[in-house]
């Protein structure tokens, strides 16, 4: 149970570094091409649409499955 615990916890803290680490950067669309150097890890926009989908796909099968 402690190595599950441990590996959630560490992909939560992996997620939130890098957060905060793309936090502090200079976007490409503000700064035009001298920001390249400094660009994001993730595409945090695209994330968080595939998260919200992902939300709805399972509760939508949560549905189907509680119905029955």
């Amino acid at each position: 149970m402690r190595i599950f615990l441990g590996m959630i916890l560490g992909a939560l803290l992996l997620v939130g570094g890098v957060y905060i680490y793309d936090s502090q950067s200079t976007s490409t669309v503000a700064n035009g091409q001298a920001a390249s150097a400094n660009r994001t890890i993730v595409n945090w926009d695209v994330a968080a649409s595939e998260w919200n989908l992902l939300k709805r796909r399972a509760h939508d099968d949560w549905t189907k499955l509680s119905s029955k």
